[in-house]
């Protein structure tokens, strides 16, 4: 059963003009000043969770975003600071796209910020998906095998790093040490310093594909699945629970999945529906390019398949597809009780902040989703 809520927050800045026909997202510029508003918003809403008695703030690492939608460029930074901010409140990294780090740097800097704080940064991993930021940083993305073969081999330094004493690693990519001189000997391993002080770490990574499924499932890795539609959802929850069971690591379907949906409360649901839409809409002029529709037909066929719809969601299409929960708080607890039924070991629940949303509405949001949903969980 739920009983942990989370939030995503992927670093939005409070953004003017939102909707369909609002500013096309490419045309989107903001000064310096503006940009770094994410800072302070994040503080907000990480302490109005914290009282609240949420469990986890999300955020999400880019680079470059002069458009306003994606705005802090570390995670793990950004955690440590809004660990000083709080008391209880977690939070996670959704997700340190590791091809722009090097694993031992990422490390070092999570392993610090889990002794300093006391197990409140959550790892997480991914393999990016903006070619303006992983091609700029020297990594491949357009080769998808190339991404996949080099992220692979950083994971397997990054466990390394946090499950050995010492080791040496040498791939493709990556010699740890190289054979190199130090102080009268050539050096043949090195130890990493510090180590996290929680072992073994917890990782999470977002599900894209099956191949990264059976990744996951085999480095007993656990997983998001945000804003998808509830067939492809029921897919991809099986299709881990299935790969980590033939991995050796049974669990009760659901388990070690967070569940991400939209949610806005209102009275009613056509006056949800009418609040959150422009935030939707703008939501989805930023992401469909990237590919961020998950949704399914009548005949089980995703979004942009032969057959299958291949425009530009709307939000009466998400709250079909019971990606979005739009109306008062039992209707909303109805909707999300009505996937949950399905997955006996699903805890974790998060809800999507729709980019368009200004942060004291979110923050309006947030504690009546507290008062009036979260007890129907307890």
């Amino acid at each position: 059963m739920i009983n942990k809520f989370h939030v995503l927050y992927v670093g939005q800045i409070e953004l003017d003009n939102v909707g369909a026909n609002g500013t096309p997202a490419n045309e989107r510029r903001y000064a310096s000043e503006r940009l770094s508003e994410a800072f302070a918003t994040a503080r907000e809403i990480a302490q109005e969770m914290d009282a609240l008695g949420y469990h986890a703030l999300w955020t999400a690492e880019h680079h470059f975003q002069r458009e306003g939608y994606e705005c802090v460029p570390n995670l793990i930074q950004l955690g440590l600071w809004l660990a000083t901010q709080t008391k209880r409140l977690k939070f996670g990294c959704a997700f340190n796209v590791l091809p722009m780090w090097h694993p031992i740097r990422l490390a070092e800097d999570y392993a610090m910020a889990d002794i300093v704080t006391d197990g409140r940064v959550i790892m997480g991993v991914g393999r990016g998906y903006h070619t303006r930021e992983v091609e700029t940083f020297g990594a491949p993305l357009l080769d998808a095998e190339a991404n996949r073969a080099y992220f692979e081999e950083q994971l397997v330094l990054l466990l390394k790093c946090f499950n050995e004493e010492s080791f040496h690693h040498k791939g493709k990519y990556f010699e740890c040490p190289p054979p190199v001189p130090y102080r009268g000997y050539t050096m043949q391993d090195i130890t990493v310093i510090p180590r996290p002080k929680h072992l073994p770490v917890e990782i999470w990574m977002p599900i894209a594909s099956g191949k990264t499924i059976e990744m996951m499932a085999r480095y007993g890795f656990k997983a998001m699945v945000t804003l998808n539609g509830e067939k492809i959802l029921d897919e991809v929850v099986r299709a881990y629970h299935a790969a980590c069971g033939k991995h050796g690591r049974q669990k009760r379907l659901g388990e070690d999945v967070i569940w991400g949906a939209g949610v806005f409360l209102a009275d009613s649901e056509a006056e949800a529906m009418r609040r959150v839409e422009p935030a939707h809409d703008e939501r989805y002029k930023w992401f469909a390019p990237f590919g961020f529709v998950r949704y399914a037909d009548e005949a089980g066929r995703s979004w942009g398949m032969p057959g299958a719809p291949a425009r530009v969601p709307s939000l009466r299409d998400g709250v079909a597809q019971k990606a979005w929960f739009c109306g008062p708080p039992g209707q909303v607890i109805d909707g999300i009780k009505s996937i949950a039924s399905r997955y006996p070991g699903l805890e974790h629940f998060m809800i999507h902040w729709a980019e368009g949303i200004p942060p004291e509405e979110f923050k309006e949001q947030l504690r009546w989703f507290a008062k009036d949903v979260m007890p129907a969980f307890r």
